[in-house]
């Protein structure tokens, strides 16, 4: 029987413990039945507006000192304005849900998967959120929005503070009490029901992001920068560094790229028993400028907003927007499925048609690049693929008198003209296979050594077989758009050789057909949608950057990711310590892959000539320049409404260029003064650069 001094110390621990706030609803109702404002309320207990509200909607809780006297003036408003129908002196603890009656859905992460039976009703619950045990204090459940996967009640990311408040999807903050890194990694892990579900049913479930303010990193033991003489996204920790050190001892790995701005910390997976968390540290600049515009500087709130919306609309970020475009492809192609094994009766896994499998796989030389191991190692002579996007400026002395005095320059930019072209694109999916004189098939992906120099193009457009836009004077290696739409202008064509591949399929078009909603409906949130005139469309997409910085932030971070990823199917070596010949990391990966990038870029440009010699049929006017996807022309007014082609009924003409938010679409880029453009021309001058602020080539590096 327990002693008296033993019921004293368990009576004593009760009263000892953190007073139970009544539920959120209910805290709203004492504060309005006292008429009290938000924002009085938040002046008294010295705190912001926005954290009063979270406590009224339960996105958050308030911690002490502020829980003790929000608590005491709930307990003094509850006995003035007693709930109807309940006792005058009925206590504020009375009011509190007993734990039995919270909805399951808040207090139950389910550690199966989403097509597991149900866990039964007498089985204990395991709760989103509990104490860690070695916490100071304990971790506060918050009321999240309802989830598709209860596995990941709180969303794929959460950003933290310096405070121990992790900002989350919808508002959400949760209490993070960790300390080190691996106490982050634990509670992470366990207790903070973050993750998003696969995006293919024989992908794998995203591993939660944790984004660490400078505060947050400081706070973890982390250097507030890394310093050091190389890039900056080449930096990591030493091996000998306190935090590498602890996550070592603790039997956690990280990744060869090591403790970075983009580190991942992880458990060798068992089965499907998968542990590994994603760390992003925004002071050591895991956040481009180029691709995140102002999000570093943002509140964390506003931060885990922007990367929400971009988890939930592209994939949980993995690094880089380069590094995301191609993780995306791989979530959504994933590289093997389950197959029945007749000899064992298990399920194991097996290759997964469509996708790029789990091998890299080698290049055709001429799609190598100069220092690829199969051109060092053969000797290779023969040429190499130069599909990469236009730039090109007419020649002045083809400029008439007429277009030099035109008062305006104005430069037509195509959305995601990258992403436009992956579309219902064709690529090889098997190795490449040497042909001689093989006679030419559009529908054969591949490379083709074919003379180009027999076709005839207006010199006033850029040829549509280099990137330079000049006239090509001998025999080259052309990806099959590029060739088929030599056959497209009435050319015959006869390939010396070719390197073809035989198993082909749409491999990009899920990536394109995601990024494409991302990209519309991150549009439509700054207000520009599909039902706008071509006059609103203009004016919409003037001010849209204003309209939410977030959300534009979000744009910016979808149309890099189209780039990046892309670019990065041809990543080239790092590091001033290469040597060529050498392997480098990136040829380890199956979706290192040009001829991919080439038949994408090929595409593009080739779409863009199109419409450029459908505008010169329909307008008779040529472009001064293109860089990439940007074409500037010569206009008698400041917009692309004064020289755009529209049909007698008001509709854009079909085939030239149109306005509109759609991939492929144009949208005005900039103005300029059409006699300041012609007589910079005459030095040399690219007006699409300079209007398009020399955004122009696919990243292969990051």
């Amino acid at each position: 029987m327990a002693s008296e001094e033993e019921l004293f110390a368990s009576v004593d621990a009760l009263l000892n413990e953190e007073p139970h706030l009544p539920p959120p609803a209910e805290r709203a109702r004492l504060r309005e039945a006292a008429g009290i404002t938000q924002a009085r309320l938040a002046t008294a207990l010295q705190t912001t507006t926005q954290s009063v509200k979270n406590w009224e909607n339960g996105r958050s809780e308030p911690k002490s000192p502020r829980l003790d006297a929000y608590q005491r003036l709930l307990n003094g408003w509850a006995a003035k304005y007693p709930a109807p129908g309940a006792a005058p002196t009925a206590s504020v603890a009375a009011m509190a849900p007993a734990a039995s009656t919270e909805p399951a859905a808040s207090r139950v992460e389910t550690a199966d998967a989403p097509q597991a039976p149900a866990v039964p009703a007498a089985a204990p619950a395991r709760p989103a959120i509990r104490p860690a045990a070695t916490s100071r204090r304990p971790a506060t459940k918050k009321v999240a929005q309802p989830s598709a996967d209860p596995r990941f009640p709180h969303g794929p990311l959460a950003v933290l503070d310096g405070d121990g408040c992790a900002y989350g999807v919808d508002g959400i903050v949760l209490d993070c009490p960790a300390t080190t890194v691996v106490e982050l990694v634990e509670w992470t892990l366990h207790e903070s029901g973050l993750g998003a579900p696969r995006l293919h049913r024989n992908g794998k479930d995203s591993d939660p992001l944790i984004v660490l303010t400078a505060a947050a990193a400081v706070k973890l033991g982390l250097p507030q920068r890394l310093e050091g003489h190389e890039q900056r996204r080449s930096l990591r920790l030493p091996e000998d560094h306190p935090v590498v050190k602890q996550v070592v001892k603790a039997k956690w790995r990280l990744t060869q790229r090591g403790f970075g701005p983009w580190a991942r910390i992880y458990h060798k997976a068992q089965g499907r028993d998968r542990q590994c968390v994603q760390l992003a540290i925004l002071s050591w600049d895991a956040l481009d400028e180029r691709s995140w515009p102002g999000v570093s500087e943002m509140e964390p709130a506003d931060i885990a907003r922007v990367l929400s919306v971009y988890a939930q609309r592209v994939i949980t970020p993995r690094g880089s927007t380069a590094v995301s475009g191609l993780e995306l492809m791989t979530a959504l192609r994933p590289p093997t499925r389950a197959v029945h094994d007749e000899a064992s009766g298990n399920w194991v896994p097996g290759h997964n048609p469509g996708s790029l499998g789990t091998e890299p796989m080698e290049p055709a030389p001429p799609e190598a690049t100069p220092e690829h191991p199969v051109v060092v190692n053969s000797g290779w002579s023969g040429g190499f693929l130069n599909e990469e996007a236009y730039q090109w400026v007419r020649p002045v002395d083809l400029l008439t008198d007429e277009e030099c005095t035109l008062p305006f320059a104005v430069g037509l930019d195509l959305n995601t003209a990258f992403l436009a072209a992956a579309a219902r694109l064709v690529v090889g999916l098997s190795a490449p296979d040497h042909f001689v004189g093989p006679k030419f098939n559009p529908k054969i992906p591949g490379s083709w050594l074919v003379d180009l120099s027999h076709v005839e193009v207006d010199p006033r457009l850029p040829s549509p077989f280099t990137p330079d836009g000049t006239r090509p004077t001998e025999p080259a290696w052309y990806q099959t758009h590029t060739v088929a739409y030599a056959q497209e202008l009435g050319y015959n064509v006869e390939p010396v050789e070719g390197y073809l591949r035989r198993e082909t399929g749409a491999y990009l078009d899920p990536w394109h057909d995601r990024l494409k909603a991302a990209y519309v409906d991150t549009l439509a949130d700054l207000g520009v949608t599909k039902d706008l005139t071509d006059a609103e469309f203009l004016a919409a997409m003037e001010r849209h950057k204003e309209v939410d910085p977030a959300m534009a932030a979000v744009l910016a971070a979808i149309k890099a990711t189209v780039k990046g990823g892309i670019g990065k199917l041809r990543e080239r070596p790092q590091g001033k310590r290469y040597k060529e010949g050498e392997r480098w990391p990136a040829l380890q990966r199956p979706t290192w892959r040009p001829d991919i990038r080439a038949a994408v870029i090929a595409k593009a440009r080739v779409n863009m000539h199109r419409k450029l010699r459908n505008m010169a049929t329909m307008t008779g006017l040529y472009p001064l320049a293109v860089l990439s996807d940007c074409v500037v022309y010569p206009s008698p007014g400041a917009s692309s409404l004064d020289f755009l082609p529209y049909a007698a009924s008001g509709k854009p003409q079909p085939g030239g260029f149109r306005l509109g938010p759609t991939p492929g679409l144009a949208k005005l880029e900039g103005v300029q003064s059409m006699l300041w453009a012609v007589d910079l021309m005459e030095q040399g001058y690219n007006p699409a650069r300079h209007i398009k602020g020399g955004d122009a080539v696919l990243d292969e590096g990051e």
